[in-house]
């Protein structure tokens, strides 16, 4: 044996004796000093650990990012133009910003740790001969371990022996009922169907075995679930948007300030001069306030929706949240009420008979060992009123081989054998039917065929159907044997459904609306997601199946999830592939799940969403935990978030649009003026009393029609509107320096003075015209934001008349001229609303996607 295991896909095809001979093992388990050698040479079966980045790691990568160099620069900028104000402003905001992402890192940190918490703890295996418990981390390859109801399975491995061994493996299939285990090789891809396989993280829920270990630690389906978590994780929809737009800026200011730089050197200005006013002019650019109001935007969105019960853990999420186009989900405890419930209880005709329930609910009663969920679903209906009458004396319990259960039980009048389980195996050992008035009809071949088409009905609707019959035993009866299990009559079906959620109909209607459409991926079978889906009222079309996902390359599949909604029998790492497709072909991708087979998904899409009462890996995974699993929660959740989004949009839209044209204006007026049109300290404060003016917009109202699509940064748009509004802003900036250079023969310090004053009123009064869609006059603002912007206004007009004025180079401005600038300001604003309906849409279309 090597020193790393090598473990076949599908390991379950292999018959033991070929396993046992590969892995040097035998069915009486490994020698103590074997079983030393091997933990040595394997390692302990444990999850590997996640190596997490450190501090610095983490506070480099962050502080790399293009828009905060930006930041920095400016902040460095402003110092060194003596703005210390401005310097400790920036770096204070951006200080803020990265410790609450760096925070939020170490969330995804943990959720490879917390997988180490959902395995057992010991267990029991042979080793010499005799069982010995030990703990689970020395479990090794060619281990036999023995198992019984209750335990976790603490590797992956193949059944040995069974008797009525049942398996939990909804964490790691989706499949809502256990799953029989028994020896035989099974010759199948996927590992829900494996009989005879037993996977780490799944649990015993009835009977008991033994397993021969295959695998340990990182090497099982579990530990390829924890690789994946501890990887690198890809940027969300919001991280690619912030890159493109640092990106965007950093060409802006690079070709700007290369450019005046240039040409004030070739014109012969001093260079010092020259090199601080290029440089406040790349501060000017710059959206300082960028990082404040998106940590306001996406804070003030998150309280909204903790009051509602959903926890945001990951601010960004709740902007990737409003983009969403798409949400993946599994069907159990989302879709449906992720409980077994006893849905009907037929006669051979289909009608629902209370006398079938009866039946069953005393087999049920009356078996001994852990119940499964079948039985649960059937006792939680309620005893039947004659229930007290019967008494026990004797049982056949349940097996694999049999898969049915017997109980033998009396009442005054009669001694009755019940028996309940699958229905092939029940009909099988039927000779008659009963009918409506207790008369035994023969079991004919034609009447056979009409059952098996009653079952087929329900179970292609993904029903599962458990068949009851009886056999009226002597009186004096006290004993039951399998060979009593004969000449049965059938009485009837109960039929069991994981059922649909009352609200989730609804909900699913509202997101369609809202422009989200609905996949559902699912571990469960075909039969039963098609049926959720029927019921919920989704386009069920087409199945892919997990064995079709892992035919294709990804290209394929990229092209077939487009026309696919719902997906069944995927594994952990087709979930994950699924995600990647939709992403690929440009939507932004939720997912919400709460299981161990989730969490992959949780960390590939752009909005990862779970439930508080998921499993720790999950919760750990998501970057939203709601308080209950209601997609209502999420439909709200994605309205909040197109409500941040349209408020961070505001700022962008005003501040590269303003800030863009009026450093266009300085830089071309400054090659043709005998001095600098604002001096690089004037330039400073202004672009610190825009920003003040801005702080009101996380508060501002959002117009009804932002919130009908999801919504994504499109660039094109910015770029038009960044370009149509800067524009217009440098034509009447240019319009003022005429006036003042050639009718009001301005000095330097006058000129510089009036053209503060309009810059600033331009600039702050215009927030009011591009905050909406609507005219103007149609929409009302948010009291926070006029106060700011009319605070910071005030604050530019009266600055020339005191010391601050003078110690900035400012004058006091004459009235005449006075006059002259709002008339200047009045046409600006009158135009700019025209050129907004242009610039902006006045409906929002949903973004195409490929």
């Amino acid at each position: 044996m090597s020193d790393t295991q090598h473990v076949k896909d599908d390991f379950w095809r292999e018959s033991v004796k070929v396993l046992a001979e590969r892995l040097a093992s035998t069915p009486e388990g490994l020698s103590a000093g074997e079983a030393d050698a091997r933990l040595t040479r394997f390692g302990p079966n444990v999850l590997a650990p996640k190596k997490g980045s450190g501090l610095l790691r983490k506070l480099t990568h962050r502080a790399t990012e293009p828009l905060v160099l930006i930041l920095v620069a400016a902040a460095l900028v402003s110092g060194l133009a003596g703005d210390i104000v401005g310097l400790w402003m920036i770096l204070g905001i951006l200080l803020v910003s990265i410790t609450l992402d760096v925070v939020q890192e170490y969330h995804a940190e943990r959720a490879a740790d917390a997988l180490k918490q959902s395995v057992a703890l010991a267990c029991d295996v042979i080793r010499d001969g005799k069982v010995a418990s030990i703990p689970t981390e020395a479990v090794v390859p060619g281990d036999v371990v023995s198992l019984s109801a209750g335990d976790l399975v603490p590797a992956d491995g193949v059944v040995l022996s069974a008797t009525a061994l049942h398996a939990n493996q909804a964490a790691l299939t989706g499949e809502a009922y256990p799953a029989d285990k028994e020896p035989t090789p099974a010759q199948t891809d996927d590992m829900a169907e494996a009989t005879n396989a037993l996977f780490m993280g799944s649990s015993i829920v009835s009977g008991s075995g033994k397993m021969l270990v295959v695998a340990t630690g990182a090497a099982t389906r579990f530990g390829a679930l924890a690789e994946s978590m501890a990887g690198n994780e890809a940027p969300t929809a919001f991280e690619r948007d912030m890159r493109r737009f640092g990106l965007l800026i950093v060409r802006l200011t690079g070709v700007l300030v290369v450019f005046v730089l240039a040409v004030h050197l070739a014109f012969s200005r001093p260079a010092m001069e020259s090199v601080l006013f290029a440089l406040a002019l790349a501060v000017g650019l710059t959206p300082s306030l960028l990082p404040m109001i998106m940590t306001v935007s996406l804070s003030r969105g998150a309280r909204r929706l903790a009051a509602g019960g959903v926890i945001v853990k990951k601010l960004t999420a709740l902007h990737n949240l409003g983009s969403m186009d798409v949400l993946c989900t599994d069907k159990t405890g989302t879709l449906t009420e992720s409980r077994i419930a006893l849905t009907a209880h037929i006669r051979a005709d289909g009608a629902d008979d209370e006398a079938v329930f009866n039946l069953a609910w005393l087999n049920s009663h009356f078996e001994t060992g852990l119940k499964s969920p079948l039985d649960e679903a059937i006792l939680a209906h309620g005893a039947p009123a004659d229930s007290a009458e019967w008494t026990k004396l004797d049982e056949v319990p349940f097996d694999f081989e049999r898969r049915r259960v017997s109980v033998l039980l009396a009442r005054a009048d009669k001694t009755r054998l019940i028996v309940k389980g699958a229905p092939e195996d029940i009909l099988a050992h039927c000779s008659g039917i009963e009918g409506r008035d207790s008369a035994c009809l023969p079991l004919d071949a034609a009447a056979r065929a009409r059952l098996m088409a009653l079952h087929d009905g329900y179970a292609s609707e993904g029903q599962r159907l458990l068949a009851i019959a009886i056999r009226e035993m002597p009186a004096d009866t006290k004993t039951c044997t399998i060979a009593d299990e004969c000449d049965l009559t059938f009485v009837g079906f109960a039929v069991f459904l994981d059922p649909p959620k009352a609200s989730a109909a609804a909900t699913l209607d509202a997101l369609k609306k809202a422009g989200v459409a609905v996949k559902i991926i699912s571990g469960d079978n075909e039969l039963v997601v098609a049926h959720v889906a029927r019921a919920l009222g989704l386009d069920a079309g087409a199945v892919m199946t997990g064995r079709e996902i892992a035919a294709l390359d990804a290209p394929a599949l990229k092209v077939r999830v487009a026309r696919t909604t719902l997906f069944a029998r995927v594994d952990p790492v087709q979930k994950r592939r699924v995600i990647l497709a939709l992403q690929a072909r440009g939507h932004v991708v939720g997912y919400m799940g709460d299981g161990i087979n989730d969490a992959p998904s949780l960390k590939a899409a752009d909005v990862g969403i779970s439930v508080e009462s998921a499993v720790d890996v999950a919760r750990e995974a998501a970057d939203l935990i709601l308080t209950k699993p209601d997609l209502g929660l999420v439909a709200t959740g994605a309205m909040e978030g197109r409500r941040t989004f349209a408020n961070i949009m505001k700022y962008i839209r005003m501040g590269t649009s303003s800030n863009f044209g009026n450093m266009v204006s300085m830089a071309a007026s400054s090659l043709f003026l005998p001095f600098l049109p604002m001096l690089p300290v004037q330039i400073l404060f202004n672009n610190l009393l825009y920003d003040v003016s801005e702080t009101g917009i996380p508060l501002d109202t959002v117009e009804p029609g932002e919130l009908d699509h999801p919504q994504l940064w499109d660039m094109k748009a910015l770029y038009r509107f960044t370009f149509a509004m800067g524009l217009l802003s440098s034509v009447f900036d240019i319009a003022t320096f005429l006036v003042l250079f050639l009718a009001f023969k301005a000095t330097p310090e006058l000129f510089r003075t009036a053209w503060f004053a309009e810059s600033m009123a331009t600039q702050i009064l215009v927030i009011f015209v591009i905050r909406t869609r609507m005219p103007v006059w149609r929409a009302r603002p948010h009291p926070a934001l006029v106060i700011s912007s009319l605070a910071a206004l005030a604050m530019a007009l009266i600055t020339p008349f005191t010391p601050l004025g003078s110690a900035l180079g400012f004058v006091p401005i004459p009235a005449q001229l006075g006059w002259v600038l709002v008339a200047i300001v009045a046409t600006y604003l009158v135009l700019a609303e025209g050129v907004k309906r242009w610039a902006i849409p006045a409906k929002l279309r949903p973004v195409r996607r490929r």
